[in-house]
């Protein structure tokens, strides 16, 4: 088995500031793709991922928790600010332009497509990959988890990984 590539992305944080997956060099990074007007399956999500933080104690300071939209159209820095201070404070939002974005959803290979809906204030949605990343200091991919996956298993999972390399550390 050949050893986990890096991966890359160039967007901007909530607060308008440039990253790049240099940014975070040396940082375990916790990531979770979705968008902010989503109303059931990434709230759940990011519910789920902030009890596995509380549930990991100590060890979540080692993590960098990442909100990346699937929606850069809304999802605006002000928006993803807005949306993660108030519900989500652990998280940094990463938004981008569309290119920026397909970008970094082919990094992690995200499918998400904006669809027409009715329903949906602005008309549509968009249905996406739901997977939590964890990408370790070094920038490269070392494990992936689906939306089934509960807080404390994913806790768990991410403490065994966090042990296995303790001389890494954010």
């Amino acid at each position: 088995m050949s050893a986990p590539t890096a991966i890359g992305f160039d967007l901007v944080d909530h607060h308008g500031a440039p990253v790049d997956a240099g940014s975070y060099r040396g940082s375990w990074l916790l990531v979770q793709f979705g968008f902010t007007s989503c109303r059931v399956v990434c709230p759940r999500a990011l519910t789920k991922l902030t009890a596995a933080l509380d549930a990991l104690g100590e060890d979540a300071r080692r993590l960098r928790p990442l909100y990346v939209t699937v929606d850069p159209e809304r999802d605006t820095p002000d928006v993803m600010k807005a949306f993660l201070t108030t519900a989500y404070p652990r998280f940094t939002g990463l938004t981008g332009t569309p290119e920026q974005v397909e970008a970094a959803k082919a990094a992690f290979r995200v499918f998400a497509r904006r669809r027409a809906d009715p329903d949906d204030p602005d008309g549509y949605a968009v249905p996406h990959t739901a997977f939590t990343y964890l990408v370790d200091p070094g920038g490269r991919l070392v494990r992936h988890w689906s939306d089934t996956v509960g807080a404390d298993p994913l806790a768990s999972d991410v403490a065994a990984l966090l042990a296995a390399r303790p001389a890494e550390s954010a």
